[in-house]
């Protein structure tokens, strides 16, 4: 009797996979806030939600009427409040998984998801910059992506659209220089910006010796393919970044192979 009232007497097997897929969805948005202030406000829409289907199902016209205006002006005020993390996991999805998914296929032909390269001379020159930035201890954070787009993140910068040399790369990121602030992004061999703003990771497991730069590093390396390379200022150790994990160099040498290795995949795929 209790089901007849509130029309589930019948399940068609649409209706048991309409159930799962809502279900599945709010799963995967408590397991996205979970932890943070927005877990309190979408327990509360949640509960206005299912307050609102028990005023339907016993046909209380004025109590459903005065719910649904609530909860349309919530929808708008979540999109509102939450803005910033709507944009960053739709950045995340995109960039990660629809691009990753269609970059050899009719999505990658069709966008021009095409794969960048960085020639033998310009991983020399990049390594030799880090190696004298890291017995200099001068900070550096310098983005290299392969197929993934990052014009969110030039945006952000200042445009260079510079041949990649190890002067350069060493006046962009000297103390002193306007520009050292923030991330350097490279592509096909030039310098494409500088004072760039990458999106910081959220995960709090990061050991404490890594600072701002190495949570940006990680952040911009899960939701792009990009290889990011962190040298420290405190220490002048030089990490390699890539998928979100973080490899710390003992020297320079590992720094050029690992950057090697990862064009040449990336030109047989």
């Amino acid at each position: 009797m209790l089901l007849a009232i509130f029309g589930f007497l019948s399940l068609s097997l649409i209706d048991i996979l309409d159930i799962i897929l809502v279900a599945l969805i709010i799963f995967v948005v408590f397991r996205w806030i979970r932890g943070t202030s927005a877990m309190s406000i979408f327990m509360a829409i949640l509960s206005l939600y299912v307050l609102r289907v028990i005023v339907g199902a016993f046909n209380m016209r004025l109590m459903s009427a005065i719910l649904g205006q609530v909860l349309d002006v919530g929808v708008l005020a979540l999109i509102v409040i939450f803005q910033p993390e709507i944009r960053k996991f739709l950045i995340r999805f995109g960039s990660r998984y629809l691009m990753e998914a269609g970059q050899n296929g009719f999505l990658g032909k069709l966008f021009g998801n095409k794969t960048r390269s960085m020639g033998s001379t310009a991983v020399k020159e990049v390594t030799e910059a880090c190696r004298t930035m890291s017995e200099q201890k001068t900070g550096a954070l310098i983005v290299i992506p392969h197929k993934s787009p990052v014009d969110f993140v030039i945006e952000t910068g200042d445009r260079i659209d510079g041949i990649i040399s190890k002067r350069l790369i060493m006046n962009i990121f000297f103390k002193n220089s306007p520009l050292h602030d923030g991330a350097m992004v490279m592509s096909n061999d030039h310098i494409i910006a500088a004072r760039c703003t990458l999106p910081i990771t959220e995960k709090t497991d990061i050991p404490a010796q890594y600072g701002m730069r190495h949570k940006a590093a990680i952040g911009i390396s899960e939701v792009t393919d990009a290889d990011v390379i962190v040298v420290s200022e405190e220490t002048g150790q030089i990490s390699f970044v890539k998928g979100g994990t973080i490899t710390p160099l003992s020297n320079a040498n590992e720094l050029q192979l690992l950057l090697n290795n990862s064009f040449s995949k990336g030109q047989e795929g």
